[in-house]
């Protein structure tokens, strides 16, 4: 018998199958690892197929030397995606495969956690004999009488018991009368009790919708878009979709886009389901995510619930996937293969013949397109449950306010709603998109910015070590007390981050608590949870936090939301700047009035006369949706185009550059007498916007490409050439979530 193994070494010329003998007492299935020589040495690989008879001479093949698993590792279902995305994002099979494991799995570096167990080895009708025989041991005596019921017991609970009982554990081991057992242990990521819950009365809108979703779980159908405003329902819809799944046998998954939304999902549906559910997270120990995916790859979790790497989950009857909050840029991988977990979880439920929900309050354009186009099913929840109102939104002008004197960064109506929301009891949320006391510090005098030595951004601020620190690279410096360049003692902090907010409502409101939600509070494996079930239990009335607070949460108390600085994101250089705005927007108001008091939000603007704002005030997604996608249409933008750049990293910005235009100029050549040139609408080489990151200088070749079937003839060209070697790091990015 022989083997076809992809070897476990991301690089091109490797990316290919090789033929290995396999020992006659080793039994192998396509997808299971193998260890096998390589050159002169070990490495992994993976079993793509077996065959009787090799392709070439016998006597030349190696010899599989291990299989460290006695099962597939490697779903065939799940293989054919590992192949359908090397063609698709052009990469090694093994940079695919990776994906779909436990990182640590890989070299062996995570192993199942055993419990030592002992137990009676010898018949029931002789323990009192035993017992009365230990006259000259009470710990030997105490410890065959905890073990006479039978029952095995940890050896650290007889520890606890029986003070000192290695000698005396020992002892009986020898004499056969116990015997130690290993009992594997799995390593849980829960945390805290579950109470369980009774199923809600859906609305009638849940009820249509649900309708309309049930008998695809028995006949494959298009994938179903869920635009339900913010409140509607649609996780109670999530619930019963995946109920009726797993009655019929089959698995679900369900992916958010934030770590911070996970512990309150897991909480619904754990509620519900009980230990048929598994999570996988980036924030899960490397124990604890290898349990996890064991737990799922055997079939003891019918449920899934993690943010973007959770679609590689192995489910091995797939019957739904939901993709929460679908319009989330995290669900872009920004590491290589820049894959898009929508795009799989789109692929995965074709093949698998599952049903597929993007669901969301603000759909992407692209996703709402596709729906109007025909190729998704849309469905719609217009209406908050139980009738609750929609928040009322108060656009404030914060110019105006600047002229009538008011340099506070709360405006007076977000002021005065503040303090009534306080008096009354209730409970606050106050969004801003930046971190950190201040965005950058400035000399008065001779107008310099400190900038990261390593990036060519300015430093952030932060008051509570009195830090300056580089959110790109990481790089920490002390705030100076004088100007680097001129000397001076004029220095300040600029601008309004979650700190310098934090200070400021601790002075307004010394009694009400306040709990501040951003990457530098959240760094802690629980801390999410930890802050979300603090603000739920009423331990604080205000919670202030970027975008991590803005989708999702689900506080029954908060009657006031408040956007401090909201039109920043507009000004970010990025044709998705609006889209972003206002999705950003509509679902931060959305954490107001939930429960039943109704709920106010105040906005606070320079701009507020923007469409996108104004499309935010009313919560009217389809005018906004008609006004973006006019402007995009107009100006040659996604969905009506692909966005494409090389970006090249080099020690120095001439190097990046002449790398640029080297492939600038390989481009105009390849390509510049074909008709496949008349599909590039434009391309540069420059400097990306950010021209400095980690000491390395970046470069761009940014390209606007028209969205037609022979396009992909040109991004199968460039992949190979983003793999060339060259003088500058080079990778190619299709759409990518950040200009930057």
């Amino acid at each position: 018998m022989y083997a076809e193994i992809i070897v476990d070494i991301a690089a091109e010329e490797v990316d290919r199958v090789f033929t290995y003998a396999v020992p006659e007492d080793m039994q192998l299935r396509p997808g299971m690892r193998v260890e096998v020589p390589f050159g002169r040495m070990k490495k992994e690989g993976f079993v793509i197929r077996l065959k009787n008879t090799p392709d070439y001479d016998p006597e030349k093949i190696k010899t599989v030397l291990s299989a460290p698993d006695n099962y597939p590792v490697l779903l065939p279902q799940l293989m054919a995606l590992a192949e359908e995305m090397r063609t698709r994002y052009h990469c090694p099979l093994c940079e695919a495969i990776r994906l779909m494991l436990p990182a640590q799995m890989r070299g062996n570096r995570v192993k199942i956690k055993t419990e030592e167990y002992v137990r009676l080895a010898i018949s029931p009708d002789l323990v009192d004999e035993a017992i009365a025989k230990e006259t000259r041991s009470k710990k030997r005596k105490l410890i065959l009488t905890l073990l006479s019921d039978g029952e095995m017991h940890p050896v650290d609970e007889i520890r606890i018991l029986v003070k000192d009982a290695k000698a005396a554990l020992d002892y009986l081991k020898d004499r056969e009368i116990i015997e130690s057992v290993s009992v594997e242990r799995l390593r849980s990521p829960y945390t805290g009790q579950v109470d369980e819950k009774e199923d809600r009365t859906l609305t009638s809108e849940q009820q249509e919708v649900l309708s309309e979703m049930l008998p695809a779980l028995e006949k494959p159908c298009k994938p179903f878009l869920l635009h339900g405003v913010t409140g509607s329902g649609k996780t109670e819809v999530y619930i019963r979709l995946v109920r009726e799944a797993v009655k019929k046998g089959k698995g679900a998954i369900i992916l958010v886009p934030e770590i911070v939304l996970t512990p309150q999902m897991i909480q619904w549906f754990k509620s519900r389901f009980g230990d048929t559910m598994a999570v996988l997270h980036s924030r899960l120990s490397a124990g604890e995510r290898f349990d996890e995916w064991r737990r799922i790859r055997f079939g003891n979790a019918k449920i899934v619930i993690g943010a973007r790497s959770a679609v590689f989950a192995p489910m091995e009857n797939l019957g739904v996937i939901i993709v929460d909050e679908e319009h989330e840029q995290s669900y872009l991988s920004q590491s290589f293969p820049q894959y898009d977990a929508r795009d799989i979880a789109l692929s995965r439920c074709k093949r698998e013949k599952a049903v597929c929900v993007l669901a969301s309050a603000t759909p992407s354009i692209y996703s709402y397109a596709m729906a109007r186009r025909g190729d998704y099913t849309l469905l719609e929840m217009p209406h908050r449950i139980l009738n609750r109102p929609l928040p009322k939104i108060e656009l404030v002008d914060m110019r105006e306010e600047l002229r009538l004197g008011n340099k506070s960064m709360f405006s007076r109506a977000l002021q005065e709603k503040l303090d009534a929301c306080i008096q009354s009891g209730q409970q606050a949320m106050l969004f801003i998109n930046r971190r950190g006391y201040a965005s950058s510090v400035n000399c008065r005098k001779c107008g310099e910015t400190i900038r990261c030595s390593h990036c060519d951004v300015s430093m952030t601020y932060h008051s509570w070590d009195k830090t300056l620190r580089c959110h790109y690279c990481g790089n920490v410096m002390p705030m100076p007390e004088r100007c680097p360049s001129c000397e001076s003692t004029y220095i300040k902090a600029m601008g309004t981050g979650t700190q310098k907010v934090e200070e400021a409502l601790k002075k307004m409101y010394p009694h009400a608590g306040v709990i501040r939600m951003d990457m530098d509070t959240t760094a802690g494996k629980n801390a999410h949870f930890d802050l979300v079930n603090q603000f739920r239990a009423g331990k604080a009335q205000i919670l202030l936090g970027t975008q991590m607070i803005a989708k999702g949460l689900d506080f029954p108390q908060v009657t006031l939301v408040g956007a401090v600085m909201a039109d920043m994101s507009l000004n970010f250089p990025d044709y998705r700047a609006a889209e972003r705005t206002f999705q950003l927007l509509v679902q931060v108001a959305g954490r107001a009035g939930r429960g039943e008091k109704p709920g106010e939000v105040v906005i606070q603007t320079y701009q507020p006369d923007h469409y996108a704002l104004e499309s935010a005030v009313r919560q009217d997604y389809r005018s906004f949706f008609a006004q973006e996608f006019d402007r995009r249409k107009k100006s040659l933008y996604p969905p009506f185009t692909l966005m494409v750049r090389f970006l090249c990293d080099a020690k120095d910005m001439e190097t990046a550059m002449a790398t640029a235009e080297e492939i600038k100029n390989q481009i105009t050549c390849r390509f510049g007498s074909t008709p496949l040139w008349r599909r590039i609408l434009y391309i540069r080489a420059d400097e990306a916007p950010i021209a400095r990151i980690q000491e390395r200088a970046r470069a761009q070749v940014l390209m606007k490409l028209l969205n037609h079937p022979d396009t992909d003839q040109l991004i199968a060209v460039m992949q190979e050439m983003a793999r060339e070697e060259r003088a500058a790091h080079t990778v190619l990015e299709i759409n990518p979530a950040s200009l930057a």
